[in-house]
């Protein structure tokens, strides 16, 4: 059995978790293949929300094996707390929440330098969120880093103090102020706490479950446009964040993908600094923001909101190979009479592209936008996708035949209900 990649196209926020949550019966396993604690999944069933930032978002179905893969950064502090959050749902995640020992730690010392880094940065800040993820894969491309795996180790302290003891002249060096001692003593209570959970050899684990035709799930942490290969450099994130990332972030080998599922808004967001063409400044982006509640589920940050962007979608379902697409909060278009879809980039010479640049610049170039009528009407009771209002089948239309690939779900709402599927041969 093959295993399925489900990933955001845009920069982040694209609503990955609620259909990880929605599609995870159809699964044996899920798997988190990159990023950190910058991620925020937020899932919404039974009139509660929930955010996770580090588990995968199948550990609310019982019957579903959860592992956290090698190319994920884990806080172990920020681990603690999201397990004693789900204390409250009587979920047993020792018996399904699997932790590969080759995952990289964030430590306290990482947060330190993110910040002292970011605030170094001064006005050329990229919007870091401050958890420690950029200088933990810097020492794990250094080879300095520490894995879960250490933790078992009889000399575990000692090349902690030893790796912290490098983040400590860097930060004096930048002449940051500090105080390790309460970070410390929270770190190591975590690291205790982590240590009750099954550390697994996880490369093992995702191909024996492929062997055996269990269905697996890669899930995709930010955004394809903040990619550190092929995002929006240098405001990008600090891992591959596109499909090839599954590979390299679970053990799997290319032959053994499947469907890719990219999902997308039906309008486009960004928190935090770097360049954003269809940005918009105007009361239009105050509306989007507000109706769709576009503040980061992990910063709080208000999200930059604009109208969708086909360059940018085209350009990443490209680097994905997406088979499937999946819009998210078609809903928060409700209220407009009037939608717009970017088509092309105009040069300051006139010419207009349809691809991705090599650097995006604000103001090098400006939106190319083609207008489209709204359905401007609620979207509660709809359940069928014939049902839909008929200018919303005219956008979805024009979007498939631009992108030529196929929408398959179209999420009307949060809740896990409020999602309609428009082809069931999903997987």
């Amino acid at each position: 059995m093959n295993i399925d990649i489900l990933l955001g196209l845009q920069w982040g926020d694209e609503g990955k978790g609620k259909i990880v949550d929605y599609l995870a019966p159809k699964y044996d396993v899920v798997a988190r293949f990159q990023g950190g604690p910058n991620a925020g999944h937020t899932l919404e069933f039974d009139g509660i929300k929930h955010v996770l930032h580090q588990i995968p978002s199948g550990i609310f179905r019982p019957q579903i094996k959860n592992i956290i893969g090698n190319g994920v950064v884990l806080d172990p502090v920020i681990f603690k707390k999201e397990i004693e959050g789900l204390d409250q749902y009587n979920l047993d995640v020792k018996k399904n929440l699997f932790i590969s020992k080759k995952a990289q730690l964030i430590l306290p010392t990482h947060q330190l330098l993110d910040e002292a880094y970011e605030e170094a940065k001064g006005e050329n800040k990229i919007g870091s969120t401050k958890k420690g993820i950029g200088p933990t894969y810097q020492d794990k491309i250094a080879r300095l880093g520490l894995r879960v795996g250490d933790i078992i180790s009889s000399d575990f302290k000692d090349r902690y103090d030893r790796l912290v003891k490098n983040h400590v002249t860097i930060l004096k060096f930048y002449k940051y102020p500090f105080e390790l001692e309460a970070k410390e003593k929270a770190f190591f209570e975590a690291i205790d706490f982590l240590k009750q959970f099954e550390l697994v050899d996880s490369e093992y684990m995702v191909n024996e479950a492929i062997d055996s035709d269990a269905t697996v799930l890669a899930e995709g942490a930010q955004g394809s446009l903040l990619d550190v290969d092929f995002g929006s450099y240098p405001f990008v994130t600090s891992s591959n964040t596109m499909a090839a990332g599954a590979c390299t972030g679970l053990g799997v080998a290319p032959k053994n993908i499947g469907e890719v599922f990219g999902i997308f808004k039906a309008y486009c967001t960004r928190v935090g600094s770097g360049p954003f063409p269809t940005e918009l400044f105007d009361d239009t982006g105050k509306q989007i923001q507000d109706e769709g509640n576009e503040f980061g589920a992990t910063t709080g940050r208000p999200r930059r909101c604009g109208w969708i962007d086909l360059p940018a979608l085209k350009y990443t379902i490209m680097i994905n190979g997406v088979t499937q697409l999946f819009m998210m909060k078609v809903d928060v278009l409700n209220v407009f009479k009037e939608i717009k879809v970017c088509t092309h980039y105009q040069l300051e010479d006139g010419t207009l592209i349809d691809r991705f640049p090599y650097e995006i610049t604000d103001g090098g170039f400006k939106p190319v936008l083609k207008t489209f009528k709204g359905w401007n009407t609620g979207l509660d009771n709809i359940s069928d996708f014939d049902a839909l209002p008929v200018e919303l089948l005219g956008y979805i239309e024009f979007l498939e035949k631009e992108l030529k690939t196929p929408i398959n779900i179209i999420s009307v709402g949060p809740d896990r209900t409020q999602t309609i599927i428009r082809n069931q041969v999903l997987v």
